[in-house]
């Protein structure tokens, strides 16, 4: 395959295409394709919109992990070990936005060892956190649905959930090779782009096969997966005549209605750069311009996820929001630090009602 020739394809992170370095694609029937106001819109419309969500994912993050390091001393659940990681998760994931924003203007000037480690750093962030939002809808579910077990079960499942945060990062590091393996840096005259350059072979098996596994694990497998133990939840919840409970019912629908709306246009995308490269019939230029431009928003769309994730798994939770309110009115007060860490990180609740019962929804 000819590297000049132009496939349907959008990368998997906020850059150009892999086989689009310059100004003009190469299409089988139509000649040269003019993409450079496809670059224009993107340097106009990433670079700001990638700074509102360095700034705001960072300080939502930051918060979350300060108030689980300074406040409570020590993670006392599953969903605590499993919040805390997201955050650096999405921290991590964040400190490579400004790369993409400069890209998004200036072309990528950072070289090939940073290209790889950017792309590779960030892809390991973003399907960790997606596998960690899974880990929390299972500990939701085994809260919740199986509360005898969980609380037979308590020291054992805060272990369990250690291990289980290994694992994420280590399958988060298999499943981004292939950034670090592929990325390369593409310069054409003045223009230099960080992007995936995937083996030249036949049917194009290496770029569908990596995408089939980056979207099976980054959003088929979670999503699944959430499905199955939120509908569980959601119809015990139902059951339940405790007020608390069914309040928690909105966090839930909250919850699955923001990863499925950030994410499936992204996913659908690449479902469809997939299925072309296995069948690459459409070089019209208007087709394949549209394609980049819907690529670039659905890209930009699944990042908010990571500035959304404090205050959907955090900010409305019950335990947490009192922490907050706690050491903001001790702080205010001119309590000293020995006596913010000190300082219950709950208030009392009616007899009878467990943390699972009030906050079913997340245990924080």
């Amino acid at each position: 395959m000819d590297e000049s020739t132009t496939f349907m394809s959008t990368s998997e992170y906020p850059y150009e295409s892999e086989t689009t370095p310059g100004d003009y694609d190469y299409t089988g029937d139509t000649g040269m394709c003019q993409k450079s106001w496809v670059r224009d819109f993107r340097g106009h419309y990433e670079p700001p919109l990638f700074w509102i969500i360095f700034i705001l994912g960072a300080v939502g993050n930051i918060m979350v992990v300060w108030i689980y390091t300074t406040v409570r001393n020590r993670l006392k659940t599953m969903t605590d070990v499993y919040l805390l990681n997201l955050a650096v998760a999405d921290l991590l994931f964040l400190c490579m936005l400004p790369f993409w924003a400069v890209d998004a203007i200036k072309g990528w000037h950072f070289g090939l060892p940073l290209c790889k480690i950017v792309s590779a750093v960030y892809k390991i962030n973003f399907f960790s956190s997606m596998l960690l939002l899974t880990c929390i809808s299972i500990d939701r579910y085994i809260a919740i649905v199986q509360v005898t077990k969980a609380q037979n079960l308590k020291k054992k499942r805060l272990f369990y959930s250690k291990l289980a945060c290994i694992g994420v990062w280590l399958f988060s590091t298999l499943l981004a090779l292939p950034e670090f393996i592929f990325a390369q840096v593409k310069t054409d005259g003045n223009l230099s782009n960080c992007a995936l350059v995937y083996w030249d072979n036949a049917f194009n098996r290496t770029k569908i096969l990596v995408l089939s596994m980056q979207i099976c694990m980054g959003f088929c497998f979670p999503l699944l997966i959430m499905f199955s133990c939120y509908s569980v939840i959601i119809r015990n919840l139902l059951q339940a005549r405790n007020f608390e409970k069914h309040k928690a019912l909105r966090v839930i629908f909250a919850v699955v209605f923001v990863f499925i709306l950030s994410q499936l246009p992204y996913n659908t995308t690449l479902i469809m750069e997939a299925v072309q490269a296995a069948n690459p019939n459409i070089t019209d230029c208007a087709t394949v311009t549209h394609f980049d431009i819907a690529g670039q928003v659905t890209r930009s769309l699944a990042f908010t996820h990571a500035c959304l994730n404090p205050f959907l798994y955090v900010f409305i939770g019950v335990r947490f929001r009192e922490d907050l309110f706690k050491m903001v009115r001790a702080r205010v007060g001119g309590l000293g630090k020995s006596g913010i860490s000190k300082t219950p990180a709950v208030q009392s609740r009616p007899s009878g009602m467990s943390d699972t019962d009030t906050t079913p929804a997340l245990s924080i």
